[in-house]
């Protein structure tokens, strides 16, 4: 890559982006370290230099550094009435690339969560099929496995900000998102297995947690891309997202990813039964609600700069990141506005490119240190696009939780603090 410092932002090298520093003295940020000639924390011998470390058992399951202890779940105390039935929430803006590592992969309890041991779990098939079956762990790895790269998104991610800006943090107003591998067998081999009757148009899985969790799902979608997943970014599934069995359902709305699978029932018709009715239904304008609505369209949110990652070093060199998802397909393009949508420019998309998984992209500007109003808008592969706030109001009304991919303002302050805002 050239080292020209005259190179306009998007493609300078940190080497060009320092000599551009020392030369100018307008990148303060990384001049400061390239100056940096007599500071002790380089030339002299530090603590970790010194004496020896932990040996190779220390950690063996390994943890991450104890200078990330703050890069944890976090919830919202007041959101719920119990910590069984709640949710928290993946920390967005402290992760990078697509994948999200296990343990910050947010959670949704609606019964606290099932200590299962996998000897003791099976999972049954009955209802519209040739043969009723009960599967113990062991015969489920029998079958040919699949690895597939997903996400998984809430329903209700983004529900307390249908009426304007509400909670100060990525974290806390996108993150019920992650992204992960998936390994599994796909729900068709499992459902011929046991021999689907020609009636069969539907499947109920339930969950063996307390609250039983049961969510009606066309036969269509089971026999498409469906998987029964016991394993996720390579390590068994957390208790906290299933252990030991679960279902993964992709592109659509994550209540139906039911968790500690325990059974498939196979019918002719929906099931209609409570989170199908009571919840996860969309109230709009007019009293009638939208039932079934299971694709997650596409969406977007910028992680850096935000509330809780705020630009440290003042004007010059700064990464606008973020990712973006579609239940529909791939993400094909992101725009980013510096000023609240009256301006766009197309961001870099990086990494790999999948269907129904996240995308990250970034901006690379040259900040001059004035007020932002940063946006970010998804648009897939079969054309649907993120629409403004008062688009999604336009057609659904003010009433809704459910399903909010309306675009995300932050404010960017001079002094490099971020808001949460609203410009629809």
């Amino acid at each position: 890559m050239s080292d020209k410092t005259t190179s306009p932002i998007p493609n300078l090298s940190r080497r060009s982006l320092l000599k551009a520093g020392l030369a100018t003295g307008l990148t303060a940020g990384a001049v400061g370290s390239a100056r940096a000639g007599g500071d002790p924390l380089i030339t002299e011998i530090q603590e970790w230099n010194r004496y020896l470390g932990d040996g190779v058992q220390a950690r063996p399951y390994g943890t991450p550094s104890e200078f990330e202890a703050h890069v944890v779940r976090r919830d919202v105390e007041w959101l719920t009435a119990s910590t069984e039935s709640s949710v928290n929430f993946t920390p967005l803006h402290e992760l990078d690339g697509i994948l999200t590592p296990n343990g910050l992969c947010f959670e949704r309890h609606h019964g606290g969560i099932a200590e299962i041991d996998p000897a003791a779990h099976r999972l049954m098939i009955n209802g519209l099929v040739d043969t009723p079956l009960v599967f113990t762990m062991e015969d489920l790895k029998r079958f040919p496995r699949e690895n597939r790269i997903y996400f998984l998104e809430c329903a209700a991610n983004s529900g307390m900000e249908w009426r304007g800006s509400q909670l100060n943090g990525c974290q806390y107003t996108h993150g019920m998102v992650h992204c992960v591998m998936y390994t599994g067998v796909p729900l068709k081999l499992i459902l011929e297995e046991a021999g689907i009757k020609t009636n069969a148009k539907w499947v109920m899985p339930e969950g063996a947690d307390s609250s039983a969790m049961t969510r009606s799902i066309p036969m269509e979608k089971a026999l498409d891309d469906c998987l029964v997943a016991f394993k996720m970014n390579g390590e068994a599934l957390r208790p906290e997202q299933g252990y030991p069995l679960r279902l993964v359902v992709p592109g659509w709305e994550g209540n139906m990813w039911v968790k500690w699978l325990r059974r498939i029932e196979v019918g002719d018709q929906p099931w209609h039964q409570r989170e199908e009715t009571s919840k996860y239904t969309d109230l709009l304008e007019n009293g009638k609600a939208r039932r079934f609505t299971w694709v997650m369209d596409p969406k977007s949110v910028i992680t850096s700069p935000s509330p809780q990652a705020p630009v440290p070093h003042g004007k010059g060199p700064l990464v606008i990141s973020g990712i973006a998802w579609s239940g529909n397909g791939r993400i094909s393009r992101v725009d980013v506005s510096l000023d609240g949508g009256r301006n766009w420019t197309t961001a870099r998309l990086d990494g790999p490119s999948l269907p129904k998984a996240m995308h990250r992209f970034y901006l690379d500007i040259d900040w001059d240190g004035s007020d932002l109003l940063l946006q970010s808008r998804a648009m897939d592969e079969h054309g649907f696009y993120q629409p403004t706030k008062n688009e999604l109001r336009a057609e659904r009304g003010e009433n809704s939780i459910y399903h909010n991919n309306g675009i995300q303002t932050w404010h960017v302050k001079a002094d490099g603090t971020a808001e949460n805002v609203e410009v629809s």
